[in-house]
């Protein structure tokens, strides 16, 4: 992993222990706070102070308790490491604290019962484990491996090789090697093969200067894939991509990418992703009900309408839709194919005979697009990307550079949408925009597209 995503990790983690410890102490006050029930079992205790006396620990307790847990070398430690040793730092962590805030009140010469400090410490150990189980437990399932696990091509000398090999094996779980291929055997059609075969997330590579023709043709390969190159050297002028300098578990790394680096607005995109989709499936459900029984009222067959679309990095995956076609719409889709009005690989027809009447009123307002925010919550698609094609409309992609499309998540709504929306007819328009939302992309730009697509989908405009 590298060093910025690392960061980024420990912040995230920093925040989540933060608020932990926060929790702790206020469950600590109402445990001790419970006169009755402690006088059930026989226990007499004297009343407390109210815990507005209190709030302004929070002002030490919060930013305070992440460093301790830091200084026992919590956050550096694997993300699987033995629960041995989970257990022994937090145990550290927890009781440290605890005994800072002790010292804090005599400081302050402030009274609080030490049954609080002691629940406090108690809770925040069990919480904080209870985490990380939680955690240990996502990072282990199918679904967290596939989100989380890189893709990882290894391109270097058979010396290089072997050495990389060692260092992705000690860190397995968070990286899966799908190729590893020698610097001196492998032209830049076999790299491309492997890229799409394996749907790779990055290529690191490793060389000395005496390879410096090879490597800047995968380099080159590479960002026209919009896949990162993690280079174990330096000093490469690119067309495309972004140059930065980091480190590969202590190993220096050139970096290029054409898409977004790791910071706090991906971290916050994917939360309004996670967010965002489980409030709008909640509230909409029962209109999913609605429109799921039209449907089947309206049309014999099946409510939704599951598709192969390619994802990030052309990784394919099962789409979600309201059926509005017949149900043999595919088989009849190369009668209509001489009626298809985009260029390219797409295949696009105004009035198409394929959809029912049911269909045509879900189409128009995209309506059938609602069940993807389920792709959304699964972590495959986003609420702003570019629109997933099929896998076979991808492998007809006549244009290699088309395919820098497919290096963000896919999304439900674009900036070809909001742009035109099935009005344009011309494939190299319909890409030029996805590039261009790629290229300058920011959490405000999402938000904008958001905002713009109400009502464009409200007016049904240019919907087909």
């Amino acid at each position: 992993m590298l060093r910025r995503h690392r960061q980024i990790r420990m912040q995230v983690h920093q925040l989540m222990d933060a608020c932990v410890f926060a929790l702790s102490f206020w469950l600590a006050y109402l445990v001790r706070s419970n006169i009755s029930l402690a006088a059930e079992f026989g226990i007499r205790l004297d009343p407390v102070s109210p815990f507005e006396d209190y709030v302004w620990l929070y002002l030490i307790l919060i930013p305070v308790s992440p460093l301790v847990l830091e200084a026992q070398g919590y956050y550096n430690r694997p993300l699987l490491c033995s629960r041995r040793t989970t257990l022994w730092q937090l145990f550290k962590g927890c009781f440290a604290t605890a005994f800072g805030l002790v010292l804090v009140l005599f400081f302050f010469r402030m009274q609080i019962a030490r049954s609080v400090v002691i629940w406090f410490g108690i809770i925040s150990f069990c919480l904080l484990y209870a985490k990380e189980e939680l955690a240990r437990m996502a990072l282990q399932s199918k679904l967290g491996q596939a989100q989380h696990r890189r893709r990882i091509i290894l391109l270097g000398t058979k010396e290089e090789l072997v050495q990389m090999r060692e260092e992705f094996r000690i860190n397995a779980h968070e990286n899966e090697i799908v190729a590893d291929l020698d610097l001196n055997e492998t032209t830049v059609p076999k790299l491309i093969w492997a890229l799409h075969e394996h749907s790779a997330n990055g290529v690191l590579l490793g060389a000395k200067h005496t390879f410096f023709d090879q490597i800047e043709l995968v380099i080159r390969a590479c960002e026209t894939e919009g896949v990162e190159v993690w280079l174990v050297a330096d000093f490469f002028t690119t067309q495309i991509s972004r140059t930065s300098f980091d480190d590969f578990y202590g190993r220096p790394v050139m970096v290029f990418r054409t898409t977004p680096e790791a910071s706090w607005q991906s971290v916050i995109k994917q939360v309004v992703d996670l967010v965002g989709s489980f409030v709008l499936m909640i509230t909409f459900s029962w209109l999913f009900l609605l429109f799921g029984l039209l449907i089947r009222l309206t049309s014999p067959g099946p409510v939704f309408f599951r598709q192969q679309r390619s994802g990030l990095n052309g990784k394919p995956f099962t789409i979600y839709k309201f059926r509005t076609m017949v149900t043999n719409a595919e088989q009849l889709k190369h009668e209509l194919a001489a009626m298809n009005e985009m260029t390219g690989p797409v295949f696009k027809v105004s009035n198409d005979p394929r959809i029912t009447p049911m269909g045509k009123f879900l189409r128009k307002f995209s309506i059938d697009e609602w069940p993807q925010l389920y792709n959304v919550l699964r972590g495959e698609m986003s609420l702003v990307g570019p629109r997933p094609l099929p896998v076979d409309e991808v492998k007809r992609f006549n244009d290699l550079a088309h395919r820098r499309r497919l290096s963000v998540k896919p999304g439900l709504t674009c900036l070809w949408q909001v742009s035109g929306r099935n009005n344009l007819s011309d494939f190299r328009d319909w890409v030029r925009l996805d590039l261009e939302y790629i290229d300058n992309w920011s959490l405000w730009l999402d938000f904008k597209i958001l905002w713009r697509t109400i009502p464009v989908v409200l007016a049904g405009t240019g919907a087909k």
